[in-house]
């Protein structure tokens, strides 16, 4: 309209005089154009330019994932590791790269679940408040199913002890709570560990005599989870998950003492190089040598 002649002057509109009578602004006029014109290069990036290129980050996070311990981790714990390399990106590249290259791990699918019996918190405010305890099975290469007991901090998510065992008795659940004890309160000793809860089912290991007994000999606060309510347990539950996932759906094994072997050389691993996300991509032994520290309980 703004090319054509008046019949009146015989002079063009003009852009001016279009866009008055239209009510439009010039600037969205002159945007239009551009847009239309052919020579128009592609749209950039808004904000300043990258110093790493797609190419290069994504070499970046093949080399961190190829040197990684651990199977099948986010792109959250990827970008965390790469920030403490140096290589400052945002998560939502490290996850559009991973996902467009097929570097993400497989996720299972959520299914539709009823009431929460359990509506609170078991993360408490520090470590050696509570713990929580649970077990799974697993199978050696010689077809034997044998049974593998966890017992993890809820507040550090660390491991604090695992075992092994060819029959899963209550004597055995005990063991790794012994294991935690011994390390973190100095001794296995009547009423040594004090103010410190365990959380666990209601399977007939935890709730035998013997298993209670011995709870209260060391000064340990029995916490049952609800019946049906595996979330109340949720600590022990996702570390038995990560146990799969890294060791036990990976690895065979001959026999008991290899496994044993195999799950405390894990446990040293997880605790010093798994990243927690609640705790900033911190590993579990990081959280608890920084409460030492700020608590006075250790040098820095």
């Amino acid at each position: 309209m703004s090319a054509a002649t008046s019949p009146e002057t015989g002079r063009r509109f003009g852009v001016q005089r279009v866009c008055a009578a239209w009510e439009l602004p010039r600037s969205t006029w002159y945007a239009q154009q551009a847009a239309a014109s052919p020579e128009r290069p592609p749209p950039a990036r808004r904000g300043p330019r990258r110093c790493l290129s797609d190419a290069r980050l994504l070499a970046a996070i093949q080399a961190d994932l190829a040197a990684s311990p651990f199977l099948g981790e986010g792109h959250r714990k990827v970008w965390a590791r790469l920030r403490v390399a140096g290589l400052r990106t945002s998560q939502r590249r490290v996850l559009r790269l991973m996902r467009e290259h097929g570097l993400l791990a497989p996720q299972r699918q959520g299914t539709v679940r009823g009431p929460r019996a359990h509506d609170g918190t078991i993360i408490p405010a520090a470590p050696d408040l509570m713990w929580g305890t649970d077990l799974t099975t697993t199978l050696l290469t010689t077809g034997q199913q044998v049974a593998v007991f966890v017992c993890v901090d809820h507040h550090s998510a660390e491991l604090v002890g695992v075992h092994a065992a060819a029959r899963a008795t209550r004597w055995e659940a005990l063991e790794p709570v012994r294991q935690g004890v011994r390390e973190h309160f100095g001794r296995v000793d009547a009423g040594v560990a004090q103010g410190l809860s365990l959380r666990h089912d209601n399977g007939s290991q935890y709730v035998a005599n013997d298993f209670q007994r011995e709870l209260t000999f060391l000064g340990i606060a029995s916490s049952p989870s609800f019946v049906r309510a595996p979330e109340g347990n949720g600590c022990a539950e996702r570390i038995i998950r990560t146990l799969k996932e890294q060791l036990l759906w990976v690895q065979g094994f001959a026999d008991v003492e290899t496994l044993r072997a195999a799950l405390e050389q894990w446990r040293q691993l997880y605790n010093t190089r798994w990243l927690i996300e609640r705790h900033g991509h911190r590993s579990p032994a990081q959280v608890r040598q920084e409460w030492l520290i700020a608590t006075g309980r250790e040098a820095a």
